[in-house]
């Protein structure tokens, strides 16, 4: 297994991380990890040489530490790198930060981890953690030895990045990173802006949640045209592990094919790669991809708020998915999952207040029609 040193850290980790949020399902009761299965693919990845192990307080709904915590038992523990999260959200003052950090190690069944992010950093919850005094808690928390290293992982834009980042001197971040997500939240400039400041990153969803791995016949042919004959997998895992401050690549494989497959890719997962011959093919595969878009939303927000509630570009966020990687049904239920029955897109009254608004010049009022039929 190809291996890189996480920056200041000295921690030398393997280039293929196992993300614990997709663990094998039980498929006889709804909603549950299979206790068995997940144990065996997690100590199969250690065995096999991938020594950095992830995880987070909600990853299924709180067991994915649990069964984590089960899987490094029997000497496991000793040979891996063991990061989870704090749960941002949940935090109000410094006593809930140490709450939450004591629970988390009684459940993986540790007394330290060696790396501890803040979770899914924020404008809003970066804010709420600065007011209630976080570097205190995390100093504490070092000087306890429950803490090894500090860092966070982030969803927002480039420039709430750029303030968290110079706020404090992090040793890693977690950013989301694949070659269709190169323009968005911080991006390649958060990339670069961390590489400047000596903060080495670690990549999650490089196969964008798996929309990445299945492309449709138009785009796979496009793959097809390159002399060498790898999987749309092995494209996008190549592409994040061809930048070298790109530490780990962080997947969450859900089944033991998934995992022996991409141990295999991580042995070509080395900075240099890919010639500009098969970056250039990215660069017609990201074209490609981005001439499925349905609406030409770029999520400005001009049009917001909606009179009657309506959440239009996250509306139109998942059609455009839905189209571009071919994922309609799997969009269908984000969309009923993560929009109120206020925010749908059936309540638009075409009153007309948006479309003014839009510096796109989307017919808006005509778009969230279709987005009432194909999904509503």
């Amino acid at each position: 297994m190809k291996t890189r040193v996480i920056g200041q850290t000295g921690i030398e980790a393997s280039v293929l991380g196992l993300g614990c949020m997709r663990l094998p399902m039980d498929q006889s009761e709804k909603g549950k990890i299979d206790k068995l299965r997940a144990i065996e693919m997690i100590r199969y990845a250690i065995d096999h040489g991938v020594n950095y192990i992830d995880t987070a307080y909600p990853y299924h709904d709180g067991e994915s530490e649990r069964i984590v915590g089960e899987a490094l038992k029997e000497g496991y523990r000793e040979k891996i790198t063991l990061i989870t999260k704090s749960p941002s959200w949940l935090i109000q003052t410094q006593e809930d930060f140490h709450k939450y950090l004591e629970e988390q190690l009684e459940k993986l069944q540790t007394n330290h981890l060696d790396i501890y992010l803040l979770h899914a950093l924020n404008k809003e919850r970066w804010d709420n953690y600065v007011k209630n005094g976080l570097f205190e808690a995390i100093e504490t928390a070092k000087k306890q030895g429950k803490i090894r290293h500090i860092g966070f992982s982030f969803h927002d834009e480039f420039p709430v990045f750029k303030e968290i980042i110079d706020a404090y001197p992090w040793e890693v971040c977690m950013l989301q990173l694949n070659f269709m997500d190169m323009g968005e939240q911080a991006g390649i400039k958060g990339l670069l802006y961390a590489e400047e400041k000596g903060v080495p990153v670690i990549a999650m969803e490089p196969l964008k949640g798996g929309m990445l791995a299945l492309p449709s016949d138009d785009i796979q042919d496009l793959w097809n045209t390159h002399e060498a004959s790898y999987s749309a997998v092995e494209w996008a895992l190549r592409y994040i592990s061809n930048f070298e401050n790109i530490k780990v690549v962080l997947s969450g494989m859900s089944n033991l094919e998934q995992l022996k497959e991409n141990i295999a890719i991580a042995e070509v997962m080395v900075p240099g790669n890919l010639n500009q011959n098969a970056l250039d093919l990215v660069t017609r595969v990201q074209g490609a991809y981005k001439s499925k878009v349905q609406v030409p939303c770029t999520q400005c927000g001009y049009c917001m708020p909606c009179p009657y509630g309506v959440e239009i570009p996250k509306a139109f966020t998942f059609l455009n998915k839905g189209h571009i990687f071919n994922t309609l049904e799997s969009m269908k239920s984000h969309y009923h999952a993560q929009m109120t029955q206020a925010a749908k897109a059936s309540n638009c009254v075409a009153c007309g207040a948006c479309e003014p608004k839009c510096p796109q010049k989307i017919k808006i009022i005509q778009m969230l029609k279709r987005v009432v039929v194909e999904f509503e």
